[in-house]
This record gives structure tokens, sequence and C-alpha cells, in this order.
């Protein structure tokens, strides 16, 4: 092999850090609400890239939010209504609301109550500003049988599926992985998902399908996206492992994995949602660009 030629990770990646390496020039010696002169990274568009705002703790919502518009993003990821006034003013969408907890949820009648009400008052406060999805999560197992958990969740999502379709939002039932970050989590494979989406049989309940919880638990990231993208309402980003950049330290290659998004014709949203380890402006920078496909 001819050593000056470079392989094609490493130009992707040495192109991608010098526009980052721009970005965060930039900003150098600035205050956060001054970043008025930031580069776009996103150049093609066809992924609607997203952000969530937990992943960036060291900037208040309206200097993610600067950021994230400058760089070309269209959307935050995982906020509130309250949250909803700082994104008008910035012209971007709340791409997933909260709603209830991730241990306590759906798979058990008991929850059923209380999360369908706060899956119901996210509903209104998403189709007041137009934003697309809200997220749920089924719980932890608890020595409760997958199948049964199906049973429990389907119940809850068709007492709610007739509304979300109503008000034009989208619920979306997150997949984490249970090996490492949430332990006992029962929707941790594909195909109970699937399953439940397919039952519930409403085209306005879907999967959160979270690329990092996937690749832990099953890997095959590609062809699951083909198999299943009809099931698929949103993404996540993340590095594996270690959930940081999504780099060439980790084995996930984000650039087919967004091509492979993008050749179904997806519309909807890829939220990055892992935590930065270096400098959070090059590494977003960085991360919108390989994903920029």
């Amino acid at each position: 092999m001819n050593n000056d030629k470079l392989s094609r990770r490493t130009f992707i990646r040495n192109t991608s850090l010098v526009a980052a390496g721009t970005v965060a020039g930039a900003l150098a010696g600035k205050g956060c609400t001054a970043r008025t002169d930031i580069r776009r990274v996103v150049k093609k568009g066809r992924i609607n890239q997203s952000v969530s705002k937990w992943c960036y703790g060291k900037f208040s919502l309206d200097e993610l939010c600067t950021i994230a518009r400058k760089m070309g993003m269209k959307a935050i990821d995982l906020l509130r209504p309250n949250d909803f006034p700082t994104l008008k003013k910035h012209g971007l969408v709340c791409s997933m609301v909260s709603t209830h907890g991730l241990t306590k949820g759906l798979n058990r009648k008991e929850n059923h109550e209380q999360c369908l009400a706060q899956i119901r008052s996210a509903i209104d406060a998403a189709a007041e500003y137009k934003f697309p999805n809200v997220i749920t999560f089924p719980g932890n197992r608890a020595g409760m049988p997958d199948d049964i958990g199906v049973d429990n969740t389907v119940i809850a999502l068709k007492q709610i599926a007739g509304y979300a379709e109503k008000k034009k939002v989208t619920i979306c039932i997150e997949y984490l992985n249970s090996k490492v970050n949430h332990k006992d989590y029962m929707f941790d494979n594909t195909a109970w998902g699937v399953e439940v989406c397919k039952r519930v049989g409403s085209k306005n309940v879907k999967i959160l399908y979270d690329i990092y919880h996937a690749q832990i638990m099953e890997g095959d990231i590609i062809r699951t996206i083909r198999d299943y993208h009809e099931y698929f309402g949103h993404y996540h980003t993340g590095g594996n492992p270690g959930r940081n950049e999504i780099d060439e330290t980790q084995e996930l290659y984000y650039p087919a994995i967004m091509r492979a998004i993008a050749d179904t014709a997806f519309k909807g949203y890829v939220a990055h949602e892992f935590v930065p380890k270096r400098d959070p402006i090059k590494s977003l920078a960085y991360a919108v660009r390989i994903c920029d496909v």
C-alpha cells in the first residue's frame, strides 16, 4: 500500500477535524452568546440532525441552540415544554419531548394511568408547537416475562395511539441496552419493539432506535435499519465502547450508517447523544460533518 495515500477513515477524520477546528477557533475568546461567526457544517442535509441537551451540560439551552443552529442542525432533543420558547426563538424544533421515567413504564398496568397522563400532556405540548415526537419506555423487567411486557405495553399504547394520530405526534419507545447502562431494562432487543409496534398497529407509534445501545446488545446495525426502518421513528448516535465521540476510536462507522438511514428515505431526526470527552464543540462539529452524507 502507498503510505502517501490516506485511508477513507483517516481522510474523513482529518478533513472533519480541520473543519471542527475552524469552528472551535471561531469561538475562541468569545462569550457563549457572542458566537456569531460559527461556520456552517451541514452541506448536504439528507439527514436532519439534532443534539441531546443533557450531553452538553456546560452550555445553557440558549447557548446550545446558537451553536446548533449555526452548524446547520435543525433541532434539540429530549426537552420539556418550558424549554420550547427558547427553541422557537432560535427557529429550532424539539425533536423528542420528554415524558415519564425509564425504569417504571408501560410494561406494568399499575403504571399506566400516570405514564399515559404524562404522555398525553407531552403530546399536547408537542402538537401546540408542531413538534414531531414524544418518548416513552416500557420500564424494567423485575422478573416479568417479555411476552407479558409486550401485552401490557400494547394495552397502554392502544389507549393513547388514536390521540397521538389526531394530534399528529409520534410516540417513540426507546431501545436501551441492559448489559452496560440500564440493567434489567425490558426493551433491549429489536424484536421486542417491533412486536409492540405491529400489535398496536398505528403509524404514530414507533421505535427510538438508539444505535449505541443496539450495538451493545445486537450489533448488525445497518442490516437492522434496512429490515425494520418502517418501525423506526427516531435515531440516537453514540460511540461504542464508552458512549463518547463517534470517531475512529470506536467500532461504529457512522458515515455508512447514515447513508443506510438516508437510503430508506427517512424524514425524521437523528439526534447526537454522545458525551464528549474532548472539546465539546470540536466533537459536535466532527459528528455533524461525518453524518452529513
